[in-house]
């Protein structure tokens, strides 16, 4: 969600899947949203044996479509960027259509956090109900008959999310850490800024240059990318104290200050978004609050 965009052109295609190169195909969701873009893709990585990339919504027929896309192949890895409503219930519908191992980092949970933040994030919400069958962590490696994925750690969206590089291919599966069609969300209690904003740094240091997301199409030159997402979240954390140099504001004002123009739809993700930022810029000493309990309706001034 923002006004940094990289592409906005992608045809989903639903119920029909896109080679994306020999080892790499997609299906996308029919579940297109203010937040999911045109649908949540699934990958299908390997031939012979595929591990299986964000499964989706708990919607049978996309799951059927995920099966009709491997074919002969064996699904051999249900693997899970994150634990949102959009990206892991799917995975207990194909477990149990093809007996494949599930996993992720783990069940979702909260951030951790040194500052007490009230309120509840989006309606979207976590998949409370998610359980993998194994747990994984930075640098684990998943291999199949023709392929290695190392999982690498982006939390910030979710404190369980996991981006996964390809051996072989210089590309990287996302999820929702590094989106083309719009910034992401980082919403409180899920979100995270200063945590996103270290995984940004993490992907910045590794050598691969095309990222596939779990919303849109296909990244190039991706080091660019990302090193102007982070640049649009400080100019961001910037604006906040900008306009808190003319006096308090609470979190609702400041997005009317800060967010010129923004869909009303889009209203309560930006509201979340820059609590993360505030909550985050209250624990560097930049901003103060009487509340010793952080929230949208908490009035945030300069420290000092």
């Amino acid at each position: 969600m923002g006004t940094l965009v990289h592409d906005r052109e992608f045809d989903p295609r639903y119920g029909q899947v896109v080679t994306l190169s020999e080892r790499v195909r997609r299906l996308t969701a029919a579940n297109p949203g203010p937040f999911t873009f045109h649908g949540t893709n699934t990958f299908l990585i390997g031939r012979e044996e595929v591990a299986v990339i964000d499964p989706g919504p708990e919607d049978p027929a996309h799951v059927a479509a995920i099966v009709a896309a491997a074919g002969a192949d064996r699904i051999r890895h249900i693997v899970v960027t994150h634990t949102h409503r959009d990206h892991s219930p799917g995975a207990a519908l194909l477990k149990a259509l093809t007996g494949a191992e599930i996993l992720a980092e783990g069940p979702h949970r909260e951030a951790e956090r040194t500052i007490p933040i009230a309120g509840r994030g989006l309606e979207a919400g976590g998949d409370r109900e998610f359980r993998p069958d194994r747990t994984i962590g930075h640098g684990d490696r998943i291999k199949g008959r023709d392929y290695v994925l190392e999982a690498i750690a982006t939390p910030g969206h979710t404190p369980n999310h996991l981006a996964f590089a390809l051996d072989g291919e210089g590309a990287i599966f996302s999820g929702d850490h590094v989106m083309g069609w719009s910034t992401t969300v980082v919403a409180p209690p899920d979100g995270a800024m200063r945590e996103y904003m270290e995984s940004l740094d993490r992907l910045l240091a590794r050598p691969e240059a095309l990222y596939h997301p779990a919303h849109g199409g296909p990244i190039g030159d991706a080091h660019t990318y990302v090193a102007a997402l982070a640049g649009h979240r400080r100019a961001r954390a910037a604006a906040v104290l900008d306009r808190l140099a003319d006096g308090p504001a609470t979190i609702p004002e400041l997005v009317t200050m800060i967010y010129r123009g923004l869909e009303p739809g889009l209203v309560p993700a930006a509201r979340l978004s820059l609590l993360a930022h505030v909550e985050e810029l209250v624990a560097s000493g930049a901003v103060g609050s009487d509340d010793p309990v952080l929230s949208q309706e908490s009035r945030y001034r300069l420290a000092g």
